[in-house]
């Protein structure tokens, strides 16, 4: 039996591809190449296949034996959902309920879904819990929270169990330097912040300098992508052992500012990286940092790589050796 894992040639779902090829697991990985990258597959049989196109996900689980799935594809800008909404509820909404489809025609019963904190939009407290009441400030964030009301509905309706894991800001590169973060256009801050380094950007521009910060730039809760793909093992592993459905905040509990970001990136780099002030962005709370204690407790869960400049150090290594990407 397989595991499908849409959007697996992306940033964390290659991560997640390589654990459960690591581990001896047969993958197969759906993937529309608009953010992929085949040389992220870590051996793992490829389908180019969109969501939107139900014939081509129903050919791939007529022709291999798909027992779990991983959702990973989806859109995931929140600026650029703000301009334009119609886009991200056609793939993250209707390209989801494509691939629950086939997931029912075919008796698949079992998936782990990539959610998002935007689900919760401006936070009342922080850490945030999952109980938090949820109210999306942005077109991505409401449509993560729309499939997650889906799967609640189709689990009851047709005993479908999932795991949905709300990431923070997913960050770093895999141990091995085999794989790493690679977006055309790039649009995570940490990332962004390391091409002002390597000289290919002249300056990173923050967004708003008057949030209700200590410093004033927004405030954010990076985990490591790695943590992140063991995250989803371990959900596997839970459903396979005929757990039961939940949904769990993914981050590492501590929040760092956007200037806090660029100044350990100067000091792991050794080089002057150049900042500049910018209106805020549209949809864009002031802080978001996760509570995870239910997952580390439920799921036993622990980040290997918790610290900020960690994380910071492994994506300089993979940006430093790829400066162009896979391309390099």
């Amino acid at each position: 039996m397989a595991i499908l894992v849409t959007g697996g040639l992306g940033y964390v779902g290659s991560h997640a591809v390589k654990l459960l090829a690591d581990s001896g697991r047969d993958v197969v990985c759906y993937d529309n190449l608009l953010f992929g990258h085949v040389e992220a597959a870590s051996g793992s049989t490829v389908m180019i296949g969109d969501l939107l196109d139900a014939g081509k996900l129903k050919e791939t689980f007529d022709r291999y034996a798909i027992d779990s799935v991983m959702h990973f594809a989806a859109l995931a800008d929140v600026g650029d959902s703000v301009a334009n909404p119609h886009q991200y509820y056609s793939v993250n909404v209707t390209g989801s309920l494509n691939l629950l489809q086939a997931m029912i025609e075919h008796n698949v019963k079992t998936l782990i879904f990539s959610s998002s904190a935007a689900v919760f939009g401006e936070p009342e407290v922080v850490p945030i819990p999952e109980e938090h009441p949820k109210n999306p400030t942005n077109p991505y964030g409401r449509s993560k929270l729309m499939f997650e009301e889906i799967l609640a509905e189709c689990g009851a309706a047709y005993g479908i169990r999932s795991v949905s894991l709300r990431y923070f800001n997913a960050s770093g590169a895999d141990p091995s330097g085999l794989i790493g973060e690679d977006h055309t256009p790039e649009h995570h801050l940490i990332p962004i912040v390391l091409q002002v380094a390597l000289g290919r950007r002249e300056q990173v521009t923050i967004f708003g300098g008057d949030w209700d910060t200590p410093d004033g730039s927004c405030i954010r809760d990076y985990v490591h992508v790695t943590d992140l793909a063991q995250a989803h093992l371990l959900a596997l592993e839970h459903l396979e052992r005929g757990g039961d459905s939940a949904v769990y905040n993914m981050g590492n509990g501590n929040g760092y500012s956007v200037k806090e970001v660029i100044e350990v990136a100067r000091q792991v780099t050794g080089r002057e990286i150049k900042s500049v002030a910018g209106p805020r962005r549209p949809g864009d709370p002031a802080r978001l940092v996760a509570s995870s204690d239910k997952i580390k407790r439920e799921l036993g869960w622990k980040p290997r790589f918790a610290e900020l400049k960690t994380i910071v150090e492994m994506a300089w290594e993979w940006h430093n050796s790829h400066p162009n990407g896979y391309r390099s």
